[in-house]
């Protein structure tokens, strides 16, 4: 639409967003697709409709739902102890006191439960030293049995702690409840009937060809430079690399609004269930307690009449009931120069005020 490049174009004239492709659909039908900006700012490379992008934590909201799938079914319960599933958690502690020279350890108040890994009040560390440098270095059992042996931040329940572990360690019950691979649940449950064929941990390298450039700002933040995606190693399509369900996914707009769509219609999709529409409202509202300031469902950040996620490199998507609308927002920015952080809010403005 016009008023969207109106509105995102003078953010690529002033040099603060390299490019951007943004969705806005309902729940049945796609209004519009927006390309301003480039894959390749030097070069002058456009972006493209089928652009693929690291959509980050933006993962999330899918490992979440994967979870609630399990939850309809009877087989998890989001009140159950994660030991109920995960043993190796047994006997985890919760730091008392810590300084340089001084640790204190404590029993926690409470026992981590499914619902606090989700919501990031597990009180888990972001990560563990084992994934170091990158998040995609050990299988998901390893990583979460690392997570198992750290002392916990806070009591389970009590503060808000943004953490991967928390929903790498969620991902991990779906093995152990259903027996299989995170990702082939995921590909089986969620990403095949719902036609999400772009969305993968392993982009293929044809898929990477249509990867734009991640940028950052330059040194004298006026301008932007190239750089890379820290938490993955690369090649990026290597099968050696472990898919990491806190944020290691890559997606289409198209995918990523095919998902919203089926959030937006209560857990339905061109006549399929993925989920109750009990489990949809569940997930999407706040669920980290009255004293946790922070609105966060089980995957996604919630707030009045909406629900969405971020990711790392300033993606982001909304599922709008109040207006009926997802609008999705793409960009590879690790860091804007200049008003560049201001895009996407200024995309969504100009979304909502078109309907």
């Amino acid at each position: 639409m016009k008023a969207i490049t109106a509105v995102l174009q003078p953010f690529v004239d002033n040099h603060s967003l390299a490019g951007a492709v943004t969705l806005l659909a309902t729940k049945d039908k796609i209004l519009d697709v927006t390309i301003v900006g480039f894959a390749d700012v030097a070069e002058r490379k456009p972006l493209r409709p089928d652009g693929v992008f690291w959509i980050a934590s933006m993962t999330k909201p899918m490992t979440g739902t994967a979870v609630m799938m399990l939850v309809d079914e009877g087989r998890v319960n989001v009140n159950d102890p994660v030991t109920k599933y995960l043993p190796e958690f047994t006997g985890q502690m919760v730091i008392a006191e810590q300084s340089k020279r001084h640790l204190l350890l404590r029993r926690p108040t409470e026992p981590v439960r499914v619902r606090h890994l989700l919501t990031h009040t597990s009180g888990l560390a972001f990560s563990s030293a084992l994934e170091k440098p990158t998040l995609d270095a050990h299988p998901l059992c390893d990583a979460v049995r690392s997570y198992a042996m750290m002392p916990l931040q806070s009591n389970p329940g009590t503060k808000y702690l943004y953490s991967n572990a928390g929903t790498n360690t969620a991902a991990r019950i779906i093995e152990v409840v259903t027996g299989q691979s995170y990702e082939s649940f995921m590909d089986a449950r969620l990403f095949q009937p719902l036609g999400l064929t772009e969305t993968t941990f392993w982009p293929t390298a044809a898929q990477v060809r249509r990867l734009p450039h991640a940028y950052k700002p330059d040194a004298a933040k006026t301008g932007l430079e190239k750089t890379s995606i820290g938490q993955l190693r690369y090649p990026l399509h290597d099968r050696s690399r472990y898919p990491m369900p806190a944020g290691g996914l890559f997606s289409t707009a198209r995918d990523v609004a095919r998902f919203g769509q089926m959030i937006l219609n209560h857990g339905t999709f061109a006549g399929r269930r993925y989920l109750s529409k009990a489990a949809v409202a569940q997930m999407t509202r706040k669920q980290t307690g009255p004293k946790v300031t922070n609105d966060y469902g089980f995957g996604w950040g919630t707030g009045k009449g909406w629900c969405g996620h971020g990711g790392a490199l300033a993606t982001n998507f909304v599922v709008d009931w109040q207006h009926g609308l997802v609008l999705v927002f793409l960009v590879q920015h690790a860091g804007f120069p200049g008003d560049g952080g201001k895009s996407f809010e200024t995309f969504k403005h100009a979304a909502l005020g078109l309907r």
